[in-house]
Formats: structure tokens, sequence, C-alpha cells
């Protein structure tokens, strides 16, 4: 009996944490939508060829405006990088594109509050600087240039001109609109598996998982060394968490309930592109030599950062004093939470009338849904493909193009 109750608690609090941040993710999702669908892709390559600080900075702006869950933006770095893109600045894209992007930053406000929010932001920042001043002595010539040839070519690139002139018409037509909600409720697909996870396991850890526990995990009383040990642990968590992006947020906020340092909860953020399953995809994708050092280096990149953050923010005094007694409140009651999610319920329900209308409205020509994850996928920028029956299937990553593969050999076998 005491077990039901606890799966009980434990469930009603992973519902609340979601009921409390549900309107800052219809928000992210929606801008995350509409930059998807108005930023042009196809030029990137071009302008992140060379590496120095003017294309660090543009691979950095270009991640931000391209949110994308882990694996969509390990597969779009990796795409960017087999089109002719420097592979440090393939790799700054992919750090950007997962932390320094819209949806992560406002659920991170509304669930853990500002300062971790900003820390986001600015660790993000020291991310990308730490790892282009790393990678100058850790990742060699000969390596990126073996990684290069086991991807070989990157296949069809936009003529830039076109691109420019496309998104601005496309900002004006009903269509383009259209495809915005389309990448809305193609992300919110993609992403609802994890998300599920992180609500659910936090819930869990919150209501099951004592402090005393998180003491025994967490140093604590010993200044630095608890900073330095919190922040070494925090991505090994989140390695064998398997969670990635928005997921790890609700994670977040149960491990800070429990007693994580603040430097510790960023680098656990961070740490959310070396989840094991992305290991096994950088093997994958570039050999087993450079994803380890990938995995060595992101490690040291995402702890600094966390270390960072929290003593930037202590000499300015806006480190959290006090933490919650509570992960959220569990239970309804008319405040601003339960207005906004109000109000962007309204929304989604008139971003899903846009989606559904799609084809009506004159958009979809140029997409494609990921048949394994549902996101949406722009044709000619597809990181992978397959040809069934006279007809191209297009997927958003090699991690859905080979769970594809692998389902139909299942059914094959049946």
């Amino acid at each position: 009996m005491h077990v039901l109750i606890d799966v009980a608690h434990s469930l009603r609090e992973a519902f609340f944490m979601f009921w409390v941040t549900l309107w800052a993710l219809i928000l992210g999702f929606g801008i995350s939508g509409a930059v998807q669908a108005f930023v042009p892709r196809g030029e990137m390559q071009r302008v992140l060829g060379r590496r120095g600080p003017r294309e660090i900075s543009r691979a950095t702006l270009l991640g931000a405006a391209s949110s994308s869950c882990s694996y969509a933006a390990s597969a779009m770095a990796k795409t960017l990088f087999q089109r002719g893109a420097d592979f440090v600045n393939s790799m700054v894209f992919m750090f950007a594109s997962t932390n320094l992007v819209i949806e992560l930053g406002i659920v991170i406000w509304v669930l853990l509050g500002w300062q971790f929010a900003l820390g986001e932001l600015v660790g993000g920042v020291i991310m990308i600087v730490l790892f282009s001043w790393l990678a100058r002595f850790v990742l060699k010539r000969r390596e990126i240039d073996a990684a290069r040839a086991r991807l070989g070519d990157g296949g069809h690139v936009h003529d830039p001109a076109t691109a420019r002139k496309r998104w601005r018409d496309r900002l004006r037509s009903p269509a383009g609109w259209a495809d915005a909600a389309n990448y809305t409720f193609g992300d919110l697909k993609m992403l609802r598996k994890e998300m599920t996870a992180g609500y659910l396991v936090a819930g869990f850890l919150a209501v099951l998982v004592p402090v005393s526990v998180w003491n025994d995990v967490f140093a604590t009383g010993h200044g630095f060394w608890t900073s330095l040990q919190n922040v070494i642990v925090g991505p090994f968590i989140a390695l064998i968490a398997c969670v990635c992006s928005i997921g790890n947020v609700p994670l977040a906020a149960a491990l800070w309930h429990g007693g994580i340092s603040f430097g510790g909860v960023m680098s656990f953020i961070f740490a959310d592109l070396i989840a094991l399953p992305l290991l096994f995809i950088y093997r994958r994708y570039y050999g087993g030599r450079l994803a380890l050092k990938l995995l060595l280096t992101f490690w040291v990149v995402m702890s600094a950062a966390g270390l960072a953050v929290e003593y930037l923010f202590l000499g300015v005094g806006i480190v959290p004093e006090t933490r919650p007694a509570a992960v959220v409140p569990t239970e309804f009651s008319w405040n601003y939470t339960t207005f906004l999610n109000i109000v962007f319920l309204l929304v989604l329900a008139g971003l899903w009338w846009l989606a559904r209308n799609r084809e009506r409205l004159g958009g979809g020509a140029d997409y494609a849904i990921d048949p394994v994850c549902g996101m949406q996928v722009e044709v000619a920028n597809a990181a992978a493909r397959s040809e069934r029956n006279g007809q191209f299937v297009y997927f958003c990553s090699d991690h859905c193009l080979h769970r594809f593969e692998a389902a139909e050999r299942a059914e094959a076998r049946v």
C-alpha cells in the first residue's frame, strides 16, 4: 500500500512540474518553430568554412536560431561538417542549438529561477569559448580529415541568394506560418519521450530519494572542493540518465532540491550532449578515437563552465541562497500559471489549426515528416534519407534512419 501511495505522489509531482511549465513549453516551441521556418539553413555551411572568431560567432548565432533536440543538433552539425564547414564551427553550432535556445531558457526560468536561465546563457558562451580554445590543442588535423573522409560528400546545397529572397516571402505568407506551426508540433512530437521521461524521473526522484542520499552523492561543506566535485559529477549523471534537451530541466530541478550546488546544476544541464546514446552516434559519425576525445573535451568544458558560472555569480551575489521546500506546488490554484496556461492552450489550438490546414494554405512543399520521431525536416537539408518503392523517406538524423531500418528488418522477420 505504501508503494502505491509513493507512486501516486511521484506521479502527482511529475504532473505539476509539467503544469507549471506548460505555458513556457508552448511559448518556447512556438517561437522555435517560427525561427526554424524562416531562418534559411542552406547557406550555413558557406559561412562556416573557415575557423576564426567571426565564423565561431556566426556558428553560435546560427545554432541559437536553429533550436533542436540533442539528436537533431548532432545530425545538423554532422551535415554542416560534411558539406565543408570547419569541424570546430560545427561543434560550436551544436553547443548553441541545444544550450542557447529560447524554449530551454524559458523552462529553466519557470522551473528553477531566473538565475539559472541567465547561467545557461552565460555558461553556453563560456563553453563555446573554452571549446574553441581547447580544440586547437586536442583535435588533430589528421583525425578531422579522416572523419570528413569517413562521412563522404554532403550532397545538395541551397543557393544563398535564393534562400535570402525566399525567407522574406515566406514571412509574409500564410504558407510560411503554417510550416512554422508544423515545426512546432513536429518538435513537440520529437521530444515527447524525452520530456515525459524527464518529468517522470524527476517526480520520482523528488519524492522517493531523501536529501541524505543526495548528500552522499554530492559533497557538501568543503568550499571550493564541493563545487569542483559537484560540477564533475553533474555531467556523469546526465551521461547515464540518457535524457536529453528539455527533459534534463525537471531532473535539474530535482537535483537542486536535493542539494547539488548551483554550478553542479548548471554542468548537469550543459551535459545533454554527452548522454550515452549520443556518444554512440559520435562514434558512428567520426570514429571511436575522435568520439572519445569529444567526450573528454565536452566533459571538461561543461564542468569548467559550471564552475565558472557559479563563482562568477557568487562574485556578483546572485546565486540563490535558499532551496525550495518543494520542487513545485502540488495543487491547483487560480494564479498567473493557470491564467497563462489557458491563454497558451488557446494559442496552441491556433497553431494546431494552421498545421492541420497547411496544404490548403500552400505550405509543406519543401518539407517532409520524419516517420520515426515526427520532426519536420527540410528536404534539401535532411540529415539522412532512404529510398522506398521509388519514393524518398527523409530523417532528421542517422539515429532515426537506423531505427527505421531496424523496424523494417524486424517486421520482415515476422
